[in-house]
């Protein structure tokens, strides 16, 4: 009887409990990251068909503005995170994410013969990396938390060097920028979904907010590198 008294609070007590939430957390993320590819693939298509960029006339005014309409959503999901409006302002944030990656997809489909199976071949190897991090973060029992800080030391370089680029115009220091963006962003990525395995985020909002970013950097800057190494612009 104690036995199974005790399979039972184990199944459905504290632990039991915390265990669900977490499930839910994971599970409500994986499906709002997948909705909010929808409005990032609207946003692209709208800017490749009306040649939208912010970064036209002025680069680096170009880049001021994106920063401050990207910290702008983040304070306004950050506020509205637990409610149906975080929601609609995250996905109303992809669109925008969408419309500024319109430049580079413009880009590879009109400089590279092979720009759409450039396309597809980032996509095919940012949800490879994505598997990968997931399943990494279900399977690994070690804390990564101490890994944030340095990420997030090595995001603001790569933001410096970008920045730094814009008068530079310099191909060696973009390369490099783009193969380390990968690299963190992709351990961002495990360092996220980990948080929310483990139960150090509990927002589904929040989390996948952080995730997307994740995974937007990645394709970014792995479609740079195929559209350097594969474009073919016979």
């Amino acid at each position: 009887m104690n036995e199974h008294l005790q399979a039972v609070t184990a199944a459905h007590g504290p632990s039991g409990t915390l265990a669900g939430d977490r499930n839910r957390v994971l599970r409500n993320t994986y499906w709002l990251l997948a909705l909010s590819m929808v409005p990032t693939v609207l946003g692209a298509w709208l800017g490749v068909a009306t040649g939208f960029s912010l970064f036209a006339g002025n680069p680096f005014i170009g880049f001021i503005v994106f920063m401050g309409v990207a910290f702008g959503f983040f304070f306004a999901i950050e506020k509205f995170k637990n409610s149906s409006v975080g929601v609609a302002l995250l996905l109303a944030f992809t669109f925008f994410m969408g419309l500024m990656l319109s430049r580079l997809i413009g880009a590879v489909l009109g400089n590279y013969s092979n720009g759409s199976q450039l396309i597809m071949m980032a996509f095919g190897g940012t949800s490879l990396v994505f598997l990968g991090m997931a399943s990494l973060a279900t399977s690994i029992r070690r804390d990564i938390s101490g890994l944030g800080q340095w990420l997030m030391v090595g995001v603001i370089g790569l933001i410096v060097a970008s920045v730094a680029n814009i008068w530079l115009q310099m191909p060696a220091l973009m390369l490099t920028v783009s193969v380390l963006a990968i690299v963190i962003f992709s351990a961002l990525m495990l360092y996220d979904l980990k948080r929310v395995v483990d139960g150090g985020e509990t927002n589904y909002i929040t989390a996948t907010l952080a995730i997307y970013l994740d995974v937007y950097n990645v394709f970014v800057h792995l479609l740079s590198l195929l559209g350097i190494f594969g474009g073919d612009s016979d």
